[in-house]
């Protein structure tokens, strides 16, 4: 299989940057000094010491998140004007149930690239390859307290693949319309970020639209 990755300047120019718990430069805001408290699985948890742009200090927890990609699944044609998606009915315990969601993953090691770990992604968690990933974008999911930064993802040209879930992973493959997800976004039913910013993103700007066109 040959996977077609379709890139956009400002994508790779601006939006690929490194997070910006950043430690300070000279005078400059930033980390000044960092207290660890917790190293887990996928998260580092300390309080940092910080300057702040009016040069006065102060000490702000800080959560280390090796950052994620998130995947809208296309069946058919993103220039269709309502075509057919995939979502996940997922288990995740700190919501309190499952919610609804599209594919999403974190990186197998450091520097892995974002369309690698979304491809993989995507077909572990659905059973689906794709011969065509797109990025969208990338958002922070809470910069308050955290550099955690999800890449956004379209896939089309879909074709059966191999899943492979992990073990904690507890999940169904829901397929329907793409206006039906952005009525669940509309609705409640939908209420995780990544996934509504996906959805809406592709909504807005992707859907139904021909190659080329609101570029």
């Amino acid at each position: 299989m040959t996977l077609s990755v379709r890139t956009r300047d400002f994508y790779y120019t601006t939006l690929t940057t490194e997070p910006m718990g950043h430690q300070a430069v000279g005078d400059g805001p930033g980390r000044i000094g960092r207290t660890p408290i917790h190293d887990g699985r996928r998260i580092q948890i300390s309080v940092d010491r910080v300057r702040f742009p009016d040069g006065s200090e102060g000490d702000l927890d800080f959560i280390r998140h090796p950052g994620a990609s998130a995947i809208l699944p296309v069946i058919g044609q993103v220039s269709e004007s309502d075509p057919e998606v995939l979502l996940l009915k997922q288990y995740r315990y700190a919501a309190g149930g499952f919610i609804v969601e599209v594919p999403a993953g974190c990186p197998d090691y450091e520097g892995e690239p974002w369309e690698v770990v979304a491809s993989r992604e995507l077909e572990e968690e659905t059973g689906w390859r794709s011969k065509n990933l797109s990025p969208m974008t990338r958002i922070f999911t809470t910069p308050g307290f955290t550099d955690e930064v999800i890449h956004l993802f379209v896939a089309s040209e879909l074709e059966p693949g191999t899943s492979n879930l992990d073990q904690d992973e507890y999940l169904e493959v829901v397929r329907v319309p793409f206006s039906q997800a952005v009525e669940w976004v509309r609705d409640g039913t939908i209420v995780d970020c990544k996934s509504m910013a996906t959805i809406l993103y592709a909504a807005q700007f992707l859907i139904g639209r021909a190659e080329g066109q609101g570029d």
